[in-house]
């Protein structure tokens, strides 16, 4: 009677199994370059020196590191606008502020209105 089934009869144990595949390793400047796009945006020229180092550490490693390569082009241009922001705000400055001591000089201490603008001069 070996057709019968036996209750305390074990079923057999499952053939083991390969290991599940290693998630990929987090490459190095990864996190950086994330970082360094949201400062180019925020801070332009840190983000830029920082996205530079994220590409280079990236690259060391062999790996395409996106985010850094966008910081880089991000920050340079916004870097870029700021400084040519930064010299016609100096130029337009010192036109102005050139063209309030020549009339001061001209009209010597006081308040003076001339073609509809006020100059205080002291």
């Amino acid at each position: 009677m070996s057709d019968q089934f036996d209750p305390s009869a074990q079923p057999p144990a499952p053939a083991p199994t390969a290991a599940p595949p290693a998630a990929p390793a987090a490459f190095p400047g990864k996190g950086l370059g994330i970082a360094g796009i949201v400062l180019a945006i925020l801070v332009p020229l840190v983000g830029l020196i920082l996205s530079i180092v994220a590409n280079s550490q990236s690259k060391k490693a062999g790996f395409a590191n996106g985010p850094a390569k966008a910081g880089i082009i991000v920050g340079a241009i916004l870097t870029a606008l700021g400084v040519i922001g930064g010299i016609v705000f100096a130029i337009a400055g010192a036109a102005l502020f050139g063209n309030i001591a020549e009339m001061c000089s001209q009209l010597g201490p006081g308040v003076w209105e001339v073609d509809g603008v006020t100059y205080t001069c002291s």
